[in-house]
């Protein structure tokens, strides 16, 4: 079986077995955008523009005023969006919850992110060193949301898996999947 193809398990519905499914895998090229809540969207537009130098390709009015922006990076093909958190399905808050990390190649670009913070006078976390999978620091956004940057792998190798168990101390390791799905 190709590698894009998986079998579904049967299922036993009532005394009749459901056949296996076979499903192709899905043809993403990549993340397009990132969509986000926010307070002030003005003063959200501004900062993502400012941090990764983008340019506003879209707005969204609606009741009278902009409530949403499409700003972006057309070089490294991703945009993201905000849209006015109380004009959001339910106004979701993500003060201190990291949605998305971006990558950078080398811990050198990783300088770069920490000098453009720096020159926009954007408070940044310290650089953590995370073993096998590279190098990262987190930036809040106005509201609190955190962005990740990370230079260095996004996992391990195909075929292998590493679970993280966090406690006190620093995290253990663990190499046996514990949630079944």
């Amino acid at each position: 079986m190709p590698a894009t193809e998986r079998l579904l398990p049967a299922v036993l519905i009532g005394w009749r077995l459901v056949a296996t499914l076979q499903v192709m895998k899905l043809p993403i090229a990549g993340v397009r955008q990132i969509k986000l809540p926010v307070s002030d969207l003005a003063r959200s537009a501004r900062w993502y523009a400012d941090l990764f130098d983008l340019e506003l390709a879209n707005e969204f009015f609606e009741n009278s005023a902009v409530r949403g922006v499409v700003l972006a990076d057309h070089d490294a093909g991703f945009v993201i969006g905000l849209r006015e958190r109380a004009y959001c399905a339910s106004n979701p808050v993500l003060d201190g919850f990291d949605v998305c990390a971006f990558m950078v190649n080398t811990a050198e670009q990783m300088s770069t992110v920490i000098a453009r913070c720096d020159e926009l006078g954007i408070a940044h976390g310290e650089v953590h060193d995370r073993g096998e999978f590279g190098i990262a620091i987190d930036v809040a956004d106005p509201d609190g949301t955190v962005l990740r940057f990370v230079a260095g792998p996004h996992t391990g190798p195909p075929g292998t898996f590493t679970g993280v168990e966090f406690g006190s101390g620093p995290p253990n390791f663990y190499d046996e999947p514990r949630l079944s799905f």
